[in-house]
């Protein structure tokens, strides 16, 4: 018997350490988050930020032989003023947890519209940054504005189709970095007519009967609202490519979460979003690579060596791996994919169930969507459990710290460690596409002292969102003339 229990042991032995040796691990280097604040720079040196002018050129010479344009993204921490990476963090996962309220609610009414108060050859570009602190969405963008040309911050949404932009004069604005556009000055300002086709496209439009001037309104689910003049108006990119009668809203009357941000540039699926506008000269592609959240709060960051770009022409549409887009008759905006399964160290796990995630084109509920306003993934309540819980079976050599973190449930103390092996998380789609993901987009440090939680959530409201947090460092695609979205490893 002692010799059949020592053999058994073996077994058992030799199973565990086969079963261990299977799962597939990342080198993960635990960077706690800085206890110190960082100063944000000043408003008049935002071009350190994103690099280069917005001095216009002559057309033709910006243009002919452009076959993309590009602008420099930043995100928001950028422009965040005396306040430590763990407030930011905690402020931010505030305004995620609003934004995913609105995006369910828009899914549960059955249309895009009620989250956007919306109806439904060559390229551009510019930079991106990240706007973690001031205003509705993270990441920023600079453009020009009229001619001459005003650069405005302008916060990137894919979830949202409505370009706008604050105006003077203000009967009501918020605080913005730069000086507020004014109409007034610009020789390529246009008045839309109440009797317009675009007029007629927005959902929420009205008419100045005096000055037969179209008015337009966006509420946002968190309470942000814009209202004011609808209009045309030429802008400004990177390298002096310009675009003209590009329809926006000239606001007035703002107000809600989009401090410092100058406005807001549609990135959506529907009519009067910015690639839909401008498809006919560049198509219906674009890409952006979002830098790393935390690196606007380094050095580095400052003098814009972090920031990256988004893309709008042909040359947007980079080798990636590519999942088709999911139309919703219901919802136009938004961008779906079909999520078919995800994989914990190198394993499919059996819980997330397709079915839980697909969308069901009839009533519009459910799906999942690639948005790069929310920060953290949220996926159904069953998927979500199951792969938290393979996470922690498969990272079960870390230790857990009690109780989560905002919205994490979640979390690992790994204080006093500098290397540790995490396993590995992959999501897979529709078509073959996947997305391999590297350990910083889905284990983050949340303060000083080497907590660090697992950053997906739950979400019982009926769409599931893929977030910037895992987006980060990829290159995402939204070919809308090839009706694919795409996923391309280290694209910043």
């Amino acid at each position: 018997m002692a010799t059949l229990a020592a053999v058994l042991l073996l077994v058992a032995a030799s199973n565990a350490a086969a079963l261990a040796k299977a799962v597939e691990y990342h080198s993960f280097v635990a960077t706690p988050l800085s206890p110190h604040a960082y100063t944000a720079p000043a408003a008049d040196t935002d071009e350190d930020l994103f690099g280069g002018s917005l001095a216009v050129v002559e057309e033709g010479a910006a243009t002919a032989a452009a076959s993309a344009v590009h602008f420099r993204v930043v995100h928001r921490d950028a422009f965040a003023a005396n306040a430590t990476p763990a407030e930011l963090l905690k402020h931010r996962l505030q305004r995620d947890r609003r934004r995913a309220v609105r995006i369910s609610k828009a899914a549960a009414a059955g249309g895009a519209n009620a989250a956007n108060g919306t109806r439904s050859s060559g390229g551009v570009a510019a930079p991106v940054v990240s706007g973690l602190a001031q205003g509705s969405g993270e990441y920023f963008t600079k453009i020009g504005v009229g001619t001459p040309a005003t650069p405005a911050l302008m916060v990137l949404d894919t979830g949202s189709d409505v370009v706008w932009l604050q105006c003077a004069p203000c009967r009501r604005c918020y605080d913005q970095s730069s000086p507020v556009f004014d109409p007034r000055r610009s020789s390529s300002y246009g008045a839309v007519d109440c009797a317009a086709p675009l007029c007629r496209r927005l959902d929420s439009g009205g008419c100045d009967l005096r000055r037969r001037a179209c008015l337009y309104q966006v509420a946002y689910g968190d309470g942000s609202v814009t209202a004011g003049d609808f209009a045309t108006e030429t802008l400004t990119f990177a390298g002096g490519a310009r675009v003209a009668r590009v329809a926006l809203g000239c606001g007035h009357d703002n107000e809600g979460l989009f401090v410092a941000a100058a406005g807001l540039l549609g990135l959506g699926r529907g009519s009067l979003s910015f690639p839909t506008q401008i498809s006919r000269r560049y198509g219906r592609s674009f890409s952006y690579c979002l830098v790393d959240r935390t690196s606007s709060s380094s050095s580095s960051a400052a003098s814009g060596s972090r920031s990256s770009t988004v893309t709008f022409g042909p040359g947007s549409v980079a080798s990636a791996s590519f999942t088709p887009m999911v139309r919703n008759p219901r919802m136009e905006t938004f961008y779906y994919v079909q999520l078919v399964g995800i994989s914990v160290g190198g394993a499919r796990v059996p819980g997330v169930a397709e079915s839980d995630l697909r969308l069901d084109p009839s009533t519009g509920r459910g799906g999942v969507i690639v948005d790069s306003g929310t920060s953290v993934t949220r996926l159904a309540r069953p998927s979500y459990s199951a792969l938290r819980d393979a996470f922690r079976a498969a990272a079960a050599g870390l230790r857990l710290s009690p109780g989560g973190f905002s919205l994490f449930d979640t979390c690992y103390d790994l204080g006093g460690r500098k290397v540790v092996k995490v396993p590995t998380v992959s999501m897979h789609f529709a078509g073959g596409a996947e997305a391999s993901l590297p350990p910083e987009n889905y284990l983050i440090p949340v303060d000083s002292r080497g907590t660090f939680c697992f950053a997906f959530a739950g979400t019982d409201g009926g769409v599931s969102i893929i977030g910037n947090i895992q987006q980060q460092g990829f290159r995402v695609v939204f070919d809308g003339d090839g009706q694919r979205v795409g996923f391309a490893p280290k694209g910043c």
